[in-house]
C-alpha cells in the first residue's frame, strides 16, 4: 500500500502553493512601491513645512488641488477676521478641547476659513475675539475633512463639529465663495493669548518595509511548501507491512 499523494493532488497542491507564493511576492512590491511613494510624499511635505510661505490658492487654483500636492504648503496673507467661528471637537498634546475656526478675508478679497489654535474645553466661552484691526496669518495649507469623525457624524443645525468640513461649516456661516481649504495658523498669531496656534502634527505612518517583508517571507513559506509537495508527490512508493 502507498502512502504518497496521488499525481492530480500533487499538482493540485503545488499549483495552490505556486499561485499563493505568487499572491505574496505581488503584495510584497506592491508595498515596496508604496514605500517609495511615502518617502517621496515626505520629502515634499517636509519641504514644504520649511519652505518660505506663499499667497494662499486663488480660485484659478481650487480645481487642481489635491491633498497629495497642496496640503501643509506654507501660506501668508493678510486682511479681517469676521466674527463668526466654529468650534471641532479636537484631542491634542495639551488634552481634550477644541479647534477655533474662523472665517477670514484678504486683502485680495479672498475668503478662507483659519484655524487659529486650540482651546481646552474648560475655556470654550472664554474671550476668543480677533479684534477688529488687519491681521497677518502665516500658516499651514490643509484640505477639508468632510463627513465628521469616526462613528460621528458632524451637526451643523447643533454646531457640533467632528472634523474641519469647510464647505458644511462655510455654509453654516451663510459663506459664499470660500476657498476649499483651511489654514492651520502657526503659534504667535495671537500674541500668545488663546487660541493656541502652532500644533499641527506633520507625521506619516511608513511601515510598508514592515509588511514588504512580512509578505515576502510569507512568499518563501510558500515556495517551500510547493517543494515538499513535490518532493513528496515523486518519493518511491512504500509498500505497507506484508502479512506472513
Amino acid at each position: 500500500m502507498t502512502d504518497r499523494p496521488g499525481p492530480v493532488r500533487t499538482l493540485a497542491l503545488a499549483a495552490l502553493t505556486i499561485a499563493l507564493a505568487a499572491a505574496f511576492l505581488a503584495l510584497g512590491w506592491w508595498q515596496i512601491e508604496r514605500r517609495a511613494w511615502k518617502l517621496d510624499l515626505i520629502d515634499r511635505v517636509e519641504s514644504r513645512v520649511s519652505a518660505s510661505p506663499v499667497a494662499p490658492p486663488g480660485p484659478e487654483d481650487w480645481p487642481g488641488l489635491s491633498r497629495e500636492g497642496a496640503e501643509y504648503l506654507r501660506v501668508e496673507a493678510e486682511g479681517r477676521f469676521l466674527a463668526e467661528e466654529a468650534l471641532v471637537q479636537a484631542v491634542t498634546e495639551r488634552g481634550a478641547g477644541y479647534w477655533v475656526l474662523s472665517p477670514f478675508v484678504t486683502e485680495d478679497g479672498l475668503t478662507m476659513l483659519v484655524n487659529r489654535g486650540f482651546v481646552p474645553r474648560e475655556g470654550r466661552t472664554a474671550s476668543r475675539s480677533t479684534g477688529t484691526g488687519p491681521h497677518r496669518i502665516v500658516g499651514l495649507l490643509r484640505m477639508t475633512e468632510p463627513d465628521g469623525g469616526f462613528l460621528r457624524a458632524n451637526d451643523p443645525g447643533a454646531g457640533r463639529w467632528y472634523s474641519r468640513d469647510v464647505d458644511a461649516i462655510a455654509r453654516s456661516m451663510g459663506l459664499t465663495g470660500a476657498a476649499p481649504y483651511f489654514v492651520d495658523a502657526e503659534a504667535g498669531h495671537n500674541g500668545g493669548t488663546p487660541p493656541v496656534g502652532g500644533l499641527t502634527v506633520v507625521r506619516f505612518r511608513n511601515a510598508h518595509l514592515v509588511y514588504a517583508l512580512t509578505w515576502f517571507t510569507l512568499a518563501a513559506m510558500c515556495a517551500g511548501a510547493t517543494a515538499l509537495v513535490l518532493r513528496a508527490g515523486t518519493a518511491p512508493a512504500r509498500d505497507g507491512p506484508q502479512e506472513s
